[in-house]
């Protein structure tokens, strides 16, 4: 086998994940893009920045990154605190930044 200095790239296949955020946090992500725009002159989708501040957020967090170098801790799931989508929708709690999560694959 050849040895390349490129390693194997990891998966990169996106991950679709929908939050629900309150109204501060909505307005605040809006000013955001507003800012972004007239600091870079190019009108982004908020949605097209969530996940770069995202990854800047947890790449600035020496803690979680500590952690994850030294293992993270083992959590037990309890699937009994887990609600089903339907009996999410509707019922979010609005001062939760992020009461609903749908994980399915991003359709390109």
């Amino acid at each position: 086998m050849t040895n390349l200095k490129l390693a194997k790239l990891p998966d990169r296949t996106p991950t679709r994940i929908t939050i629900t955020v309150s109204a501060d946090l909505s307005q605040a992500l809006s000013d955001y893009q507003k800012l972004y725009a007239a600091t870079y002159g190019s009108v982004e989708k908020i949605a097209d920045l969530i996940p770069f501040m995202l990854e800047a957020f947890l790449d600035s967090d020496r803690a979680f990154a500590k952690a994850r170098k030294e293992g993270l801790p083992e959590v037990e799931n309890d699937k009994s605190a887990r609600r089903s989508r339907s009996s999410r929708v509707g019922n979010a709690d609005p001062a939760s930044p992020a009461a609903q999560f749908a994980s399915q694959p991003q359709e390109d």
